[in-house]
C-alpha cells in the first residue's frame, strides 16, 4: 500500500493553498480555549462542589486533556505556530508536559506511524490491530478506563521507568529527562489551585479526569482512527467519524474526528480538516472515504457478540504516550 499521496492528485492548487494556510492566532487560541474550558469546569466545582458538578467537570476536563494531547500532536506537525520555537514552546509547556507527555519523544514515534500505517512497522498497530473484539471485552476495557485502573497502571509504569535508569545513566538525570518538566508543570497547576484557595481542585479537577474520562476518550479515539478499517489504499487506511455537538464536546475535540484527512495530507492544520473533507467530496472522492456516522457506530463496527476472546490487559505504548489494549 502506498504510504504517501501527492497533493495535486486530490486537490487543485487553489484548494491546496486554502487547506495549508496556517494561522498563528488560531493555533494559540485553541490552546487558550482548552485551558479556559478546564478553568471554567474547575470554577464550577469550586462554586458548587457536589457529585454532579464533579462528574460533569471530569468529563469536560478529561475531554480537554485529550484536547491538549491533540494540540500536542498538532505541534508535532508544526501546526500551532509558523515560528518553530513558538510552536515547540506551546506544544511542550501548555499541551504535552501537563499531561505527562513529551512532544520531542512523541514526534519521531508519530512520524513513524504515518510512514508505516497499518504495517508491521506501525508503532500504533498494537493499539488497534487486534480488533474486532467481543462486546464484553470492550466493556471490560472501558470499565477499567472509567474506574481509573488503566490510568493508574499507566502512571505507575511511567514513574517506575523514570526511577529505574539504564546502566551508566545517573538516576536524577534520567528522572529529569523522563518526568522532570511534567512534574514542574503539575506543580504549577497545584500552586495555582492553592493560590485560588482550593488546593483540592488539583485532585478532583485534574488528576481525577486524567485517570478516568481521559482514558475513556483516549481509547475511543484510538479505536475510531484505525480499528477495523478496510485498508488496501490510503483512503482506507484511517477512519473519519462524523461527530455531533455532544461528541465534539465530550469525546472528539479540535477536529480529531477527521483522521482520514489527516493521513492523506498530514501537514493540513486541524482547523482546516473539515474544509479538506468538503473539497474531497466536491472532487469526487466521497465514495472512497472511510467514514462512520458517530462514535457509537464505530464501537458497533469494531465489536461483535460472536467473538470469544481473552482480555489480557497487555500493556502497549501508543499514541500520545501510553495506551492500553
Amino acid at each position: 500500500m502506498r504510504t504517501m499521496l501527492a497533493a495535486n492528485e486530490i486537490l487543485s492548487t487553489e484548494q491546496l493553498a486554502r487547506v495549508r494556510a496556517r494561522s498563528n492566532f488560531v493555533g494559540a487560541w485553541l490552546v487558550v480555549h482548552a485551558w479556559l474550558v478546564i478553568a471554567g469546569a474547575a470554577a464550577l466545582v469550586a462554586w458548587m462542589p457536589n457529585p454532579a458538578t464533579i462528574v460533569l467537570a471530569a468529563m469536560l476536563i478529561g475531554s480537554r486533556q485529550l484536547g491538549l494531547a491533540i494540540l500536542m500532536h498538532e505541534g508535532a506537525h508544526g501546526g500551532l505556530n509558523r515560528v518553530r520555537s513558538v510552536n515547540h514552546f506551546l506544544a511542550q509547556w501548555f499541551c504535552a508536559w501537563p499531561i505527562a507527555a513529551d512532544v520531542d519523544v512523541y514526534r519521531p514515534y508519530h512520524l513513524k506511524h504515518h510512514t508505516y500505517t497499518l504495517t508491521d512497522k506501525d508503532p500504533d498497530l498494537v493499539l488497534t490491530g487486534h480488533y474486532p473484539i467481543s462486546r464484553d471485552s470492550l466493556k471490560r476495557k472501558l470499565l477499567r478506563d472509567l474506574t481509573g485502573q488503566s490510568g493508574y497502571a499507566q502512571r505507575k509504569f511511567q514513574i517506575k521507568s523514570a526511577l529505574n535508569p539504564p546502566q551508566g545513566v545517573g538516576g536524577l538525570q534520567h528522572f529529569w529527562r523522563q518526568l522532570g518538566p511534567a512534574c514542574i508543570a503539575n506543580l504549577v497547576l497545584l500552586g495555582l489551585c492553592s493560590l485560588a484557595g482550593y488546593w483540592w481542585l488539583y485532585i478532583t479537577c485534574w488528576i481525577l479526569p486524567l485517570l478516568t474520562w481521559y482514558q475513556v476518550v483516549l481509547r475511543v479515539r484510538n479505536i475510531a482512527e484505525h480499528a477495523v478499517v478496510r485498508g488496501g489504499d490510503l483512503f482506507g487506511s484511517a477512519r473519519t467519524t462524523y461527530a455531533n455537538m455532544l461528541e465534539r464536546i465530550f469525546v472528539a475535540p479540535y477536529w480529531v474526528n477527521y483522521h482520514l484527512e489527516h493521513h492523506l495530507l498530514m501537514y493540513v492544520p486541524c482547523y482546516r480538516l473539515p474544509l479538506f473533507h468538503r473539497f474531497l467530496q466536491e472532487n469526487g472522492f466521497a465514495d472512497r472515504l472511510q467514514v462512520s456516522r458517530g462514535y457509537l457506530a464505530v464501537l458497533n463496527e469494531v465489536t461483535s457478540p460472536d467473538i470469544i476472546d481473552k482480555d489480557s490487559g497487555k500493556r502497549a505504548i501508543g499514541t500520545f504516550g501510553q495506551g492500553y489494549k
